[in-house]
């Protein structure tokens, strides 16, 4: 058994694995994971498949990343690569196409032909109009000061709808469409070596349903395509981000599982929503089963249920959460300046905020440290409390992106006490800066 396939059936077993595509299973390039197929493990996983009419990507990875993909495919099988499938257009997973297309106009031959969902197209144009937009918010999600946009795109040269199947010659590769994280996925499944290949529907976390910063996901078909495909009978799947599964039994507990986690948020927000509740009110009832808490495919490192039921929210109901003052509310400068006149200025806002901070309620110290620095944002106490609350609140949460934003919040107040920059602040947060795979 290869090192890759050994951490996933730790993973499996709810052990702790090192960050695969970090270390010795990354440097070693491709490791097959199942009949005919290699997986690049990286940020964002690649798989190159084996087949008659030449080798196919699943997934191409990261720009950085492209060169040693090229390098490991090319060790693994050297004829030409024949197809690159996107299984989204999230940019880990379509930006390294580059050196095959390269090879191809060197040696004079036509280059490798890219699959994808036809939503995918509109999506890189969406992606170029939002450069800027799309730098800022993946730099506070990932805590990266570096972190530097795409603003232009290898497009796919052949879509489709709703599925669609590459002969390969000794195998078929079939596509299905699925909303998801995404409009634009595409799940695969190759029947005559029982293996599904999920892209980011299946990522061994807690399903990304809910981002705070990223345009609508789609839980109810999410989970419906999580249905779909526990239904193949794949005996092997290999998901977007994290290891593989191997056996038909797991590989249908996973999904069905990761599915009913799904429905369940759906289902609880709906009922919460058809009984007139408040957004509030749902944000704070809704929980996932409690007996899929242990799942170690279905923690909240990166995404967080609260979060879905957000999502959910928005996609049900719009944008208004119930509250007649968020309708058409004061400016929020206007009514900080109200709240802390009310009760003695900023430094008593500042002072109310370590309070509850020091009594463990950090969602009530960061309300009100909030609305101290928009009373006054150029009283240094009040964003010294801010940036203490907010960097207390990184050590508190597990979720990537509720991290990312205290902890850009930290790095604005610490900037605005030094007369710096909140990237450099950022940088300094982070310790040596987050590096992913974009």
């Amino acid at each position: 058994m290869n090192a890759v396939l050994e951490l996933a059936e730790k993973a499996w077993r709810g052990e702790p694995v090192p960050e695969y595509h970090r270390g010795e299973p990354a440097r070693a390039g491709l490791a097959e994971v199942a009949e005919g197929i290699g997986m690049w493990p990286g940020f964002g996983n690649a798989f190159c498949i084996r087949a008659e009419r030449g080798p196919v990507l699943f997934d191409t990875g990261s720009a950085p990343s492209a060169e040693a993909l090229h390098a490991a495919v090319r060790g693994y099988d050297g004829r030409p690569l024949r197809f690159a499938v996107y299984s989204h257009g999230h940019i880990d997973h379509v930006s390294g196409v580059g050196p095959f297309d390269a090879e191809a106009d060197a040696a004079g031959r036509p280059r490798p032909v890219v699959v994808a969902h036809e939503a995918v197209a509109a999506r890189f144009d969406r992606y170029v109009r939002t450069a800027g937009y799309n730098e800022v918010i993946n730099r506070r999600q990932f805590g990266s000061s570096e972190l530097r946009w795409p603003r232009s795109y290898r497009y796919p040269d052949q879509t489709y709808r709703d599925s669609m199947e590459l002969h390969l010659g000794d195998a078929a590769l079939r596509l299905f469409h699925a909303k998801g994280e995404t409009d634009d996925h595409t799940w695969a499944y190759l029947p005559e070596r029982r293996t599904l290949l999920t892209g980011d529907l299946f990522i061994w976390v807690a399903p990304n349903a809910g981002n705070p910063q990223k345009v609508q996901r789609h839980p109810a078909e999410w989970a419906a395509a999580l249905r779909t495909m526990a239904g193949t009978g794949a005996e092997v799947l290999l998901p977007g981000h994290g290891l593989p599964i191997v056996g038909a039994d797991r590989v249908r507990t996973a999904l069905n599982e990761t599915a009913e986690f799904l429905e369940s948020l759906v289902e609880q927000t709906l009922a919460l929503m058809n009984a007139g509740a408040r957004l509030d009110e749902a944000v704070h009832a809704v929980r996932p089963p409690a007996h899929l808490a242990d799942r170690p495919y279905l923690q909240p490192v990166y995404d967080e249920p609260e979060f879905v039921v957000r999502n959910v929210w928005r996609l049900y109901g719009g944008w208004y959460d119930g509250d007649p003052a968020h309708l058409k509310p004061a400016p929020a400068d206007r009514l900080a300046a109200a709240l802390a006149e009310l009760c003695g200025g900023a430094s008593a806002l500042s002072a109310r905020a370590r309070a509850a901070a020091e009594q463990g309620d950090l969602r009530l110290a960061g309300h009100l440290a909030e609305l101290a620095v928009q009373a006054a944002p150029d009283d240094a106490g009040a964003h010294g409390a801010r940036a203490e609350i907010n960097l207390a609140r990184v050590a508190e949460e597990r979720s990537t992106m509720a991290k990312g934003v205290f902890r850009w919040a930290a790095a604005e107040s610490r900037a605005a006490l030094s007369g710096g920059d909140t990237v450099e602040e950022l940088q300094r947060l982070s310790g040596t800066a987050f590096k992913i795979g974009l």
